[in-house]
């Protein structure tokens, strides 16, 4: 069966979220037949209907403009360059953000994980990368963090950090059905895994959230991370952006990340 048809992009979504064909009619409040005669391509769907199935199924914004073109409509959402001139409030934003935040570190990503912007916070934290073709642009930000010749040899948890962030990335990929992304993920579980360190989180009541605790200098600095991303963009560029900011766990690193910042 035609995998470009406007069904079964349909049927691929509903499938990726485990929705049966009358979870999805209810939640769209239509027939379970309308349904199969659309995903089966003996009914075409309006344009409305389209955007109607795809935001029940969350469908990103990329991909909706692939599904209206496969049902022979026009995308409805535009895809601008970042310095697009219409985009330049929100990145004007993002950079407010991001100096904001100082003294501490803040980036932000596309939906590939290449860095676009980052504050001065984050130079001291890579003086140190081994393999200086990591920092050459595009920069992914996770090939960085866990190469064995990138951030990965001063990660003091790096066992935990790898795999909180390949299932972040799976559980991205597995929302956005992106191949450059599984392609990433394959090769990130390809690099070397590190040692298991400390107790499991789940046993001490205290940890809030999984820290990133890296090594810089004699010190080694403890972070937990936030994601930010815009509320209700009708550009694909700006909806596949993200700002990454790391808040120190402790007093000892918000103090070293302070005199790093007056030093």
């Amino acid at each position: 069966m035609d995998t470009n048809t406007v069904g079964s992009l349909i049927r691929e979504w509903r499938t990726r979220r485990r929705m049966s064909q009358l979870d999805l009619a209810m939640e769209a409040e239509i027939s379970q037949r309308h349904l199969s005669f659309m995903e089966s391509g003996r009914s075409l769907p309006s344009r409305e209907m389209v955007l109607h199935l795809a935001e029940q199924l969350s469908v990103p914004l990329r991909q909706r403009n692939r599904m209206l073109l496969a049902a022979g409509y026009a995308p409805s959402f535009g895809e601008r360059p970042l310095d697009h001139p219409s985009l330049a409030p929100a990145m004007e934003a993002v950079r407010m953000v991001l100096k904001g935040h100082e003294p501490y570190p803040a980036l932000a990503v596309d939906r590939h994980w290449n860095l676009i912007e980052g504050n001065a916070a984050l130079a001291p934290l890579l003086a140190d990368v081994e393999d200086a073709t990591l920092l050459e642009l595009p920069v992914n930000v996770l090939r960085l963090s866990l190469h064995p010749r990138g951030v990965a040899p001063r990660i003091v948890n790096l066992h935990e950090w790898r795999a909180h962030l390949i299932e972040r990335l799976k559980h991205q990929n597995d929302t956005a059905g992106d191949p450059v992304l599984a392609a990433l993920e394959q090769e990130l579980l390809g690099y070397p895994d590190g040692p298991r360190s400390g107790r499991p989180v789940q046993g001490d009541a205290n940890i809030i959230a999984h820290p990133l605790r890296l090594r810089v200098g004699n010190a080694v600095l403890s972070f937990i991370s936030t994601t930010t991303v815009f509320g209700t963009p009708l550009d694909v560029t700006l909806s596949e952006l993200a700002i990454e900011s790391f808040f120190p766990a402790d007093e000892e690193t918000a103090a070293r990340l302070r005199a790093l910042a007056a030093g």
